[in-house]
């Protein structure tokens, strides 16, 4: 796929288990994003986003789910100008150091 993509393309690219690059608008961090489904991330895929995307890795959650996994918010008085909420950083349960990708998968 290449160009801007609707709504409903971008759903049926990650539903096949594909990544997509989720673009915001110039008024706001005018970046985009490269995300995929949780139950089509690989360790193969999570080592790309690492080397390539050089951004943070993160898994997004409903308000309710972060609650039941008892996840605070990294800070109280959230500042940031988009408002981001990031909870504090995790590590599965099971794994070593957390940084490999196939951990972090």
């Amino acid at each position: 796929m290449e160009g801007l993509a609707s709504v409903k393309e971008l759903m049926e690219e990650l539903r096949q288990g594909h990544p997509v690059v989720l673009v915001d608008d110039e008024d706001r961090e005018n970046e985009g994003d490269l995300i995929m489904a949780a139950e089509h991330v690989t360790p193969e895929w999570v080592n790309f986003m690492l080397k390539e995307c050089r951004g943070l890795l993160c898994v997004a959650l409903t308000e309710a789910r972060a609650k039941a996994l008892d996840l605070p918010l990294m800070v109280e008085r959230n500042q940031d100008p988009q408002g981001t909420r990031f909870t504090v950083s995790v590590d599965a349960r099971g794994t070593t150091t957390g940084i490999s990708a196939f951990e972090r998968a």
